[in-house]
This record gives structure tokens, sequence and C-alpha cells, in this order.
């Protein structure tokens, strides 16, 4: 809640994970286009003390939601995997109500602990003209801007600005107005982002505010996060109230979720089950007679596991060169097996057996 003089900002801060994207087209465009970074400016009727229809947007509200924008968009550290949405709601207007806005916002963002490198502020400055007199005004009021003879918005950090817009009813004003303006503009500016770094060391983040991390994991651990039937990913999901994407291009997990707590205890949970050393599976010399174990046995074959301690099929027409109706007379769970690989194709290896080849 930022409020300067009459004017009052309530800025909220809405945190979404990249689906959360807002996707728009240009004319000239061959694909969606996604915006991960919105300001969105209201003005009701009541912040001015009138009573009128609240209808869509209109000039006012998409330009200086566009201005807020431009303002503070240049110092945000923004992740590709976040999307931030601001919603500035004026509460009482008798002077600039936009760069409120841009104040409230970068206070906003700091409590929702969205990484910016500065703070930003802005100050709308005025003019008064006589002849070749002349009086530069700052932080106009309602009335100075409407019987004022400019209206110039500047915001920026303590180092530099970070969006203009100037609105004159003069023809124009020469360079030594300009840079009087600028000048004075600065001052201002350090002056609220004064009082903007004050309050914030009073500021205490809420640990319930959404978080996101993404983090990379051997390509063989995937099944094991995934679980049978996608057992294992629902139950995390369902326990920590979290949501996970996992890119198997990139080898990589995405969690998100409504608190940090949240999030770190799936990372943890995730850590836990993939702790265990990757098994590698070996490439096997083509027709070599190698040691493994029944591990099951069906109608149709049995699963052996091999020296990698991989699981591989030894179909039962391979068994022996005749006909062999039921395995299970004459083989065991847990017997030693001689097998010999006749093919391997990535994960899969075709075995027959001694007796079945000479």
């Amino acid at each position: 809640l930022f409020t300067r003089g009459q004017t009052q900002a309530l800025v909220t801060a809405t945190l979404g994970d990249s689906k959360s994207a807002q996707s728009y087209e240009l004319i000239g465009s061959k694909s969606a286009l996604y915006e991960t970074f919105m300001l969105h400016y209201n003005f009701p009727a009541f912040s001015v003390g009138e009573a009128r229809r609240q209808g869509p947007p209109g000039r006012r509200e998409l330009g200086h939601g566009n201005l807020g924008k431009r303002a503070l968009e240049p110092t945000l550290e923004l992740d590709r995997n976040y999307t931030v949405r601001l919603v500035s709601e004026i509460l009482e207007s008798n002077g600039s109500s936009s760069m409120a806005t841009v104040c409230g916002g970068a206070l906003a963002l700091r409590a929702a602990e969205v990484e910016t490198e500065k703070l930003v502020a802005g100050i709308a400055m005025g003019l008064v003209t006589e002849g070749d007199r002349y009086a530069v005004l700052s932080d106009i009021m309602g009335l100075e801007d409407h019987d004022g003879d400019m209206d110039f918005k500047i915001t920026g950090t303590a180092d530099g600005v970070t969006a203009l817009q100037m609105d004159i009813k003069l023809g124009g004003i020469d360079a030594k107005i300009l840079r009087d303006a600028l000048y004075q503009a600065k001052e201002g500016r350090l002056h609220i982002l004064g009082i903007m770094e004050e309050a914030l060391t009073d500021m205490r983040p809420s640990l319930a505010l959404p978080s996101s991390i993404v983090f990379d994991i051997e390509s063989s651990h995937i099944p094991t996060i995934i679980g049978k039937g996608g057992g294992t990913i629902r139950e995390i999901i369902e326990k920590y109230g979290v949501s996970i994407d996992i890119d198997r291009d990139a080898n990589s997990v995405k969690i998100t979720g409504d608190s940090k707590e949240g999030v770190a205890n799936a990372k943890a949970y995730i850590d836990n089950i993939t702790s265990t050393p990757v098994k590698r599976q070996m490439t096997y010399e083509i027709n070599k007679q190698y040691k493994g174990k029944i591990k099951k046995i069906l109608d149709f074959g049995m699963f052996i596991e091999m020296p990698d301690g991989y699981d591989a099929l030894l179909h039962i027409s391979k068994v022996a060169k005749e006909r062999i109706n039921k395995l299970d007379e004459l083989y065991k769970v847990g017997d030693d097996i001689d097998i010999i690989v006749l093919e391997q194709k990535g994960k899969k290896v075709e075995l027959c057996t001694p007796a079945y080849l000479f």
C-alpha cells in the first residue's frame, strides 16, 4: 500500500510458473509470443469521488499500465520459469497515480521476493510559465496538472532513469527547462527512494510465498520419480502440494508450489529416492556366454538378471531346441543359468541358452 499525499495505490504481486505466461501474437509473428511480466492498472471512479459504471480498460488504464511496466522491467532479474503479474488498484487520486503505481509495484516485487537490481520510484514534474519566467513543480497535484503547462513523469533508480513520459500544452520547451526538470526530479526521486528503503527494513516476506526450483537429474532416475503407473509422482504432488514438470530432453525437474517449505520438502524427497547409484547397462559381446540368475518364470519365458543388474527376457522358444511346455518343471526362481547374448538394441537384450545354440 503506497500513499503519497492524497494519492494511494494498492499494488498486488502474483507469482506463477511459465505456464501462466500471457500468450499474444503480432501481425508478423509465425508463432505465439509469451509475456512473463505484466502490470495492470485500474482507476475506479470512487478514487476521485465519482460514481459511474466500471467498464473495460480505457486509454488511461492501458497507458499508465504500460508506463509502469516499462519503468520496472529494466530492473527485473526474472527467471524464465516465473511469471509475475502486478495489479495496481488506485484507492484515491489527487496526483500522479501512475507514479504511485511504480513505487508500490517496486515494493510489491520486493515483498514477493522477486529479484530486482534496484528499487524504482517515480515522480511527476509540472511547469508554470509566464512570458520568459517559469517554475518547475515537483510531485504535482490534480489542480497543478490541470492548470499547468507540463506533466513530465520520470521513473528510475538511484543510479539512473528507467522511463520517461511528457505531456505539454506548449509548443515545446527549451533544453534549460528540461535540464532543470530532470535535476529537480532526481532530488525528488532520491527522497522517495530513501523512504521506500526505510519501509523495506520492516518488511517480513511470508514463508507461504509461491516458490519454484529447477534441478538436473540422471535420465535413468526419471522412471523412479514417476513410479509405477505414475504413483510416485502423484504421491509427491498430493503430499507436498506442488506441481512437477519433468523435461526429458534437458534431464531436469521443475517443482512449483504455493510455499517454499513444500517445494523444499518435495525436492528432498526426490533427492532421497534418487540417491542410489545409477545402474549403467553393459554393452554385451554378441554370441558370448554370460552367467545370469532367474528372477521370474512365466508361461512364455523367464526374466533373467544380467551381470549389470538389468533384467532381460529369455523366451521359452530359445531355452532348448526341442519344445518345452512348462519351464517351472525344469527351473526355479533364484537358479543360476548360462545364457548367450544374441542381440542388443539399447536396453533390450535378446537371449538364448547354450543348449539352444549348440
